[in-house]
């Protein structure tokens, strides 16, 4: 799986000397940590913000699905709207539990979920918008997470489809099924991520002060998505200024020595990130400004991306150890299609090639009309998947 780092699609990597560069190292670091936080509490809120306004529509979504193409868009969608899809397959694992959604109707909502998680770190990439030659490398970064989980989804789900109608039974199904037998019996456990806990005390806050504004409702909702979104946006200008001036070319060095060097070590470094915060869209999100600094090229972004992929559905599966066989099991084809996906691209150079081509492409597209970006992520997430839905 070792391979040399490809070029990059980009060429400027350095910035001539500004004022920044005269303020002390020490103090730099300082305002990285500082403004790093802000970032990841700003995510943070926004994820509050939209899972005040889906929850329960997500949840309504899901039960009321029995047609796969069906499921795989309300997966999509539900996620999108909550903007996690540990919130979406937790909702899934416990209708399991309960006996109102079968494993075999929830197999395609997992898959989509997959892919409606990638919607937060294309949304990040937007921030750099007005700033082209950023924001060509940022949304190259967003948009291959995207590509990996729709590739894998059009390899797996047919298959899987496939296996029901001839079989009884699809190969992630029967699969988790047989491995679920081998953990009946298992305590769960329960895991809280650093980040999760540092920030939620401001999040809480911040989240109250709005509530008891304006009431409970879609206005305090949308203000903490808006409010969150102007964060986000200051502090991954603010970042993206600070790494350049201080860690550009250590991080550089760093990162050719290790991820550069190994894709293996490059999933295994986004696998345990990921398990360790308990999202994906943590570890996705902060390659983005990594990636529009120029401190770290989209071949090196990707392995991560796809460790985070694994590393997302840790959490769920602890957590449904304890529980009833059936939501066990769900959990497990989470865990699996993600696996499997990773084997399919990882060790190939071609294939591995194959969304990083498409996200290049869009990338050059989106450089030259903006607006395309916007439309990629408003169409493909939310009126795409909801028409669909409406319609049937």
């Amino acid at each position: 799986m070792a391979e040399a780092p490809a070029p990059s699609f980009h060429t400027t990597r350095h910035t001539p000397p500004s004022l920044l560069h005269r303020v002390p190292a020490a103090i730099r670091l300082i305002g990285i940590a500082v403004v790093l936080y802000v970032f990841l509490a700003s995510i943070g809120l926004m994820g509050a913000g939209f899972k005040s306004m889906g929850r329960e529509f997500a949840q309504r979504l899901i039960q009321a699905t029995g047609n796969p193409f069906v499921g795989l868009l309300v997966g999509v969608l539900a996620t999108s709207i909550v903007q996690s899809s540990s919130l979406t397959t937790s909702i899934v694992v416990g209708m399991v539990s309960a006996g109102t959604l079968t494993v075999r109707c929830a197999v395609p909502i997992v898959m989509g979920a997959n892919i409606g998680t990638t919607v937060t770190n294309t949304i990040v990439s937007l921030g750099y918008v007005m700033r082209p030659k950023d924001f060509r490398r940022a949304f190259a970064c967003g948009t291959v997470h995207d590509f990996f989980n729709y590739l894998c989804v059009l390899l797996m789900l047919p298959v899987e489809l496939l296996g029901q109608a001839f079989f009884g039974v699809g190969p992630l199904e029967k699969t988790a099924l047989w491995v679920e037998h081998l953990f009946v019996g298992v305590d769960s456990v329960s895991f809280a991520g650093p980040v999760k806990l540092a920030v939620k005390p401001v999040v809480g806050l911040i989240k109250t002060g709005i509530v008891g504004m304006l009431g409970k409702g879609f206005g305090a909702s949308w203000t903490m998505v808006g409010l969150a979104l102007a964060l986000l946006f200051a502090s991954l200008w603010a970042i993206t200024k600070l790494m350049r001036s201080l860690v550009l070319s250590r991080l550089e060095a760093v990162i050719d020595r290790t991820v550069g060097r190994s894709v293996a070590l490059g999933v295994v470094v986004g696998l345990v990130f990921t398990a360790i915060v308990q999202s994906s869209s943590v570890t996705t999100s902060i390659l983005v400004p990594l990636a529009a600094a120029g401190l770290i090229e989209l071949p090196q972004v990707f392995p991560i991306t796809v460790g985070a992929n694994i590393g997302t559905t840790v959490t769920a599966l602890l957590a449904a150890l304890g529980g009833s066989p059936a939501g066990l099991q769900i959990a497990l084809v989470h865990l699996l299609f993600n696996g499997v996906g990773t084997a399919l691209f990882m060790p190939f150079p071609p294939l591995r090639r194959v969304p990083l081509a498409l996200a290049t492409w869009l990338a050059g597209l989106t450089a030259r009309s903006r607006w395309y970006a916007v439309v990629y992520v408003v169409v493909l997430f939310f009126i795409i998947p909801g028409l669909m839905i409406f319609l049937t």
